[in-house]
């Protein structure tokens, strides 16, 4: 066994890394960028070395640094984690000179697999089902057209080295090729250091599932059941659970063989992942295709440990160290259900926009990193992980990826654990930047989500004019509204003790209206009773003002709340949504209605960056006539492209910005008339 191994990553994965690898006795160093200089793993690391400035291309991803700090430190392995240099063969070729241990899959297989292109060709030979579309390398733009229209719409364009829903675009006609090819290609290129892309076509009802691998290096390979991660934007995967809810035993068998067969093909060794397509619209689950094989850990592989026992990133270290699986495939077995949920920097009320930013609030549900022991499966505590790279105070960087946390939840059932998630989400304290906990939290508690009937299609379908929070019963408002009244009185009459001017003689108020969105609720707090509109509220609190967290019962419902003081009341967060309470004692809450309304700015004749990020290209020029829906503007952010049209027709008539500019959050691009 190594007895120091060296981590060629960051954030939430070279801390998962080093916890195993502590635990198992073995030293480690972790590397770092100028961005990195505090983050939480080269704090947990044994040794630490710097390798570069902010940017991946400066750092991370230079093969040299990583080897120079592995023969500095006298590391005598490397673990990739994932993205970055975890696939490329290069980097593996360049240990091996070195006489350093890859703790990954052997090179053959890393290129066989980690092309796209090739991969699709490899499992065709081996029989394995892949998805209609071409698959040689495309010249132009020209001969992306016509392979699409040979194809039949709707086709999928990805960039041959792409993954982590980088590189990828739907199209559903001529157009959306010629828009979207060229970007494809760049995204590819700026990514993944490879610009060729292939084409295919496009599933109906497509349901995201995978089959966990796992080889040793003596020619043993099991099937670690399978993930569903359908529920996902813009291909990047955002739940991610295990099991499935639509793979049956049958299923689970025939994929899993099928994928161990693709596997030994290419004498695969280490974790890995064969990613499915499967399509929703056959209910005998026998239409599933190949899509690609990860040849690495994957983001989502905490659910496949929470339900085997099995800790993956330990028996990846056995292997490279040449032991053999202290298992078979009967011994695999499924005990409960997990689900994942990955926290980004990302703001769903304003159309998911990338958040960079400091972290002002980080107060996750549970401790990072704890758990009940190695032995309960990497459950947690009581059932709730939090996987982790980041800290209270510090900062989500432009230059990574927007993943604050990995939220994993086990129960016994899968309603267990969607159970545990939302409870857990309303704990997740973040602030400082925009989050996308609220959208998480509605998610699993959607109706669709629990009765399982998920596709890749999912949020585009039941949020298809954006997220705006998640409903909230005319029961949960009440009760809101109770707790309004409730902290008012408190907050009054902690006024009236610390307040000297006032007279000995004044009580607080426990006679309140309290408006959230367009209703207003009467409150009335009596001596043994707490009723709403004449209606008694059955509600269990303690509060103390000041107070940023509330744990209360609701009848019989117990809630997490999240206060934060408003001008004239409060905002209160809890089940996927912010309800801002209006708080006024009702002899003088008719007096509101004199207010004047500040009214919005006109915004509309200007071209405001929804995000911080880079202008990759302009696409107008002063002078020029757009129509609805032309492309204005293209701006890179957290390592996508997003590109801005025109709303209305108009002519521009300034342009503030040129290509190549990095642009803040609301900066003004251009100018219509």
């Amino acid at each position: 066994m190594f007895s120091k191994i060296l981590i060629a990553n960051r954030g939430e994965i070279a801390c998962r890394v080093i916890k195993t690898a502590r635990e198992m006795g073995i030293r480690t160093v972790a590397v770092y960028s100028d961005a990195d200089a505090r983050a939480p793993f080269v704090r947990m690391a044994d040794e630490a070395v710097h390798i570069g400035p902010a940017p991946a291309a400066e750092s991370y991803l230079i093969a040299d640094k990583i080897i120079a700090a592995c023969k500095q430190t006298g590391a005598e392995a490397v673990h990739p984690g994932y993205g970055f240099l975890s696939e490329r063969t290069s980097f593996a070729e360049a240990l091996a000179k070195e006489n350093i241990a890859f703790i990954g899959p052997p090179v053959n297989a890393i290129a066989a697999m980690g092309d796209k292109i090739e991969s699709k060709k490899l499992a065709k030979e081996a029989g394995v089902n892949v998805v209609p579309g071409f698959v040689g390398e495309i010249a132009d733009t020209e001969h992306a057209v016509r392979i699409s229209n040979e194809i039949g719409y709707p086709v999928m364009m990805k960039a041959s080295a792409g993954g982590g829903g980088k590189g990828m675009r739907l199209a559903y006609n001529e157009t959306d090729v010629r828009e979207g090819f060229e970007s494809v290609k760049r995204e590819g290129l700026n990514s993944f250091g490879d610009d060729r892309v292939f084409i295919e076509k496009f599933i109906l009802n497509p349901r995201h599932i995978e089959i966990q691998i796992l080889g040793d290096q003596h020619g043993n390979i099991v099937y670690l059941n399978e993930r569903e991660c359908s529920i996902q934007r813009r291909h990047q995967k955002v739940v991610e659970e295990a099991p499935s809810p639509f793979v049956t035993p049958a299923m689970r068998k025939a994929m899993g063989e099928q994928c161990v067969a693709l596997a030994r093909a290419v004498g695969y060794y280490s974790a890995g992942t064969v990613e499915l397509i499967v399509s929703g619209a056959d209910p005998s689950g026998e239409s599933f295709y190949f899509l690609e094989m990860n040849t690495r850990l994957q983001v989502e592989h905490p659910v496949t440990e929470a339900i085997t026992g099995v800790d993956l990133v330990e028996q990846m270290i056995r292997v490279a160290a040449g032991e053999k699986l202290s298992f078979t495939q009967d011994d695999v077995k499924i005990d409960g259900w997990a689900i994942e949920n990955r926290v980004y920097a990302e703001d769903p009320y304003r159309g998911f926009l990338p958040s960079t930013g400091r972290l002002v609030r980080y107060q996750p549900p549970v401790e990072p990193w704890a758990d009940d022991g190695a032995e309960n499966g990497r459950r947690g505590v009581a059932g709730v992980r939090v996987d982790d790279g980041v800290f209270e105070g510090g900062e989500v960087s432009m230059f990574y990826d927007p993943m604050i946390a990995k939220l994993i939840t086990w129960g016994e059932t899968r309603d267990e654990a969607a159970d545990l998630q939302v409870q857990a989400l309303d704990a997740f304290r973040i602030e400082g930047l925009g989050h996308n906990v609220d959208f998480l939290n509605a998610i699993m508690q959607h109706p669709r989500f629990r009765s399982g009937e998920l596709t890749t299609g999912f949020i585009a379908e039941e949020y298809p004019e954006g997220f705006h929070g998640a409903a909230a019963s005319e029961e949960l408002l009440r009760g809101l509204a109770a707790v309004g009244g409730v902290i008012a009185t408190a907050d009054a009459d902690r006024a009236r003790r610390i307040d000297q001017r006032l007279h000995d003689h004044y009580y607080a108020p426990g006679d309140w209206t309290v408006r959230i969105g367009e209703r207003d609720y009467r409150v009335v707090l009596e001596e043994d009773a707490i009723t709403v509109d004449g209606e008694p509220v059955d509600i269990d609190m303690e509060y103390t003002p000041g107070e940023a967290m509330l744990d209360l019962e609701l009848g019989d419902e117990a809630l997490t709340l999240q206060l934060a003081k408003t001008r004239t009341g409060y905002a209160i967060t809890t089940r996927g949504a912010t309800h801002r309470l209006r708080i006024l004692q009702t002899r003088i809450a008719h007096l509101a209605t004199h207010m004047i309304e500040k009214i919005p700015p006109d915004l509309s004749k200007l071209l405001i960056c929804p995000m911080p990020g880079l202008l990759v290209k302009l696409h107008v020029s002063e002078g020029e006539e757009v129509q609805p829906g032309q492309p204005l503007a293209t701006v890179e952010a957290m390592k996508m492209e997003n590109i801005l049209r025109a709303e209305k027709q108009a002519v521009v008539s300034k342009i503030n910005a040129g290509e190549g500019d990095s642009l803040a959050v609301d900066e003004i691009i251009l100018e219509l008339e």
